[in-house]
Formats: C-alpha cells, sequence, structure tokens
C-alpha cells in the first residue's frame, strides 16, 4: 500500500468533482483533502501516475506534492487567502 500525495488547484466545490473521480478506481483506502493547502493524500494500491491521471481528467490541475510545496503552504495563512479573493465591483 502506497501513500500519495498531490497537490490540486481547487475550491470547495470541487471536492466533490475529486472524490467522484477518484471513486470510479479500485484500490483505493483512503482520501484525506486539505482545501487549505490544496494537498490530497491518497491511500492505495494503485500505481500514482494512475491516480495523477483520474484527478486530471476529470478536469483539475494536479501535480505530484514537492517539499517546494510543503514551504510554500507554510507561509499561506487563511487571512492572506481571504485579503485576495475575487470580490464582485459594481463601477455604475
Amino acid at each position: 500500500m502506497e501513500t500519495v500525495e498531490l497537490k490540486v488547484e481547487m475550491v470547495c466545490i470541487h471536492e466533490k468533482r475529486l472524490r467522484k473521480s477518484l471513486s470510479k478506481l479500485k484500490g483505493i483506502e483512503k482520501v484525506e483533502v486539505d482545501a487549505d493547502s490544496q494537498k490530497v493524500m491518497v491511500t492505495s494500491y494503485i500505481h500514482r501516475n494512475k491516480i495523477l491521471r483520474a484527478v486530471r481528467r476529470s478536469g483539475l490541475k494536479a501535480e505530484f506534492w514537492s517539499p517546494h510545496n510543503e514551504l510554500l503552504s507554510a507561509y499561506v495563512t487563511p487571512t492572506y487567502h481571504s485579503a485576495f479573493r475575487f470580490t464582485p465591483f459594481n463601477f455604475f
């Protein structure tokens, strides 16, 4: 059994699409999603490239998690995320 860590660019509405695409694969034991750091941990008997391919086929941008991503997520705080969210604005 192997644990695969992925960085998946998503918002909360994409979690359902992610779980649906992974549920089609046989051999997955557990899926953990951390939406704040955009990290997905999949514990399975499947080769890591098949898991990555399934996530990408669902239309989400994904790559394998690297130590560089861990360093970046340590500096991003929830206040940083909320400060740069898109806010609808009317000019008229």
